[in-house]
């Protein structure tokens, strides 16, 4: 797999390989930014890789689209595939069940990336997103970098700026199993969320703008709940799982913060998320179907968690929602990190 190279549309994609002295790490592609394996040590210091992928690149390109990519122009859904800015209305590819969702048909996630920076711990990729692309104003500039620090991180920087007033919101979709991707449910790992609030959704899983205490719900995870205590409840996707944003607690706006700690118990690892950005969505694989992965293993299912740290989503047509607009002249700057430990 390491030698393979694909092009498509004359454009180089390969696989990059990025690590710590520890031994932790990632192979990344720049189609999609795709994080492809992620190796992290037990609590005995047994390497797994923890997150879903496939085996080689042409199946990291052509099946499920987004294990491990950067979802974008904006993750998550948008009402109706419609908002205004500026007094103009913008029209985007109802991808999900009418509305826009992660950046639409051809979205961040099926783009050939540049890779701009590289080195033995770190990889840089450039995407330039023309205006108009899936119906969105300006040309977006956008660099996401990957980089594993010797703390056992894997830290996420994006960066963008775009010459005409638009919308972005940036996420990694990466689907995790602490216990290593394919290796059963996620039903006995055990989250954390710092978070007071939820965004309620409407039936087409878009948040109406109530913003909603956690209090004396399924939706409370300050203490550390088992997933599967939870998961089942009426309030999440009936029989499916759970699929919400939550509003992170912060001192203030843009502070890199605690999202969520995620741990498993029989491993030993634990995951805590960090991010600069206002909110999280758990989401629990509650749409894949028996998919054949790595390794000769089969994913369903509850059996791999994203936490993906992002803006709220359907920002742009919810005025007290944290604003997910940017103007020429302006840099968008988020952060994500990933921290690995055992206990």
């Amino acid at each position: 797999i390491k030698m393979e190279t694909i092009n498509i549309n004359g454009k180089e994609v390969k696989l990059y390989t990025i690590k710590n002295k520890n031994g932790m790490s990632a192979e990344v592609t720049n189609y999609g930014t795709k994080i492809i394996r992620l190796l992290v040590a037990d609590k005995n210091g047994k390497l797994e890789d923890v997150v879903q992928g496939f085996d080689t690149l042409q199946e990291n390109i052509d099946k499920e689209p987004y294990f491990g990519t950067t979802c974008g122009r904006f993750a998550n859904r948008i009402k109706n595939g419609k908002f205004t800015l500026d007094g103009v209305e913008y029209t985007l590819a109802q991808n999900n069940g009418g509305n826009a969702l992660h950046g639409g048909i051809e979205g961040f996630n099926a783009k050939v990336w540049e890779v701009i920076e590289l080195s033995e711990n770190s990889i840089c990729m450039n995407y330039k997103s023309p205006d108009g692309e899936e119906g969105y104003p300006g040309t977006l500039d956008c660099c996401v970098t990957y980089t594993i620090t010797d703390e056992n991180e894997l830290k996420i920087r994006y960066e963008a700026e775009t010459d005409k007033p638009t919308v972005i919101g940036l996420t990694n979709h990466s689907y995790f199993n602490l216990k290593g991707a394919g290796n059963g449910t996620v039903r006995d790992h055990i989250l954390q969320i710092n978070a007071d609030f939820h965004t309620v959704l409407d039936d087409t899983a878009s948040p109406t703008g109530e913003i909603r205490p956690v209090d004396n719900s399924p939706f409370d995870f300050r203490q550390p709940v088992v997933i599967g205590d939870v998961i089942d409840a009426p309030e999440y996707v009936a029989g499916r799982g759970i699929d919400n944003n939550w509003t992170i607690r912060k001192n203030q706006p843009k502070e890199l913060a605690l999202a969520a700690t995620l741990y498993e118990p029989v491993s030993g690892r634990k995951m805590d998320v960090l991010t600069t950005q206002p909110g999280v969505q758990i989401y629990t694989a509650n749409w894949v179907e028996k998919q054949p992965g790595k390794y000769g293993k089969t994913y369903a299912e509850q059996d791999s968690v994203c936490l993906e740290t992002q803006n709220f989503p359907n920002s742009p047509n919810i005025a007290h929602f944290p604003s997910s607009v940017l103007r020429p002249g302006e840099r968008y700057e988020e952060w994500c990190v990933y921290k690995f430990s055992s206990k």
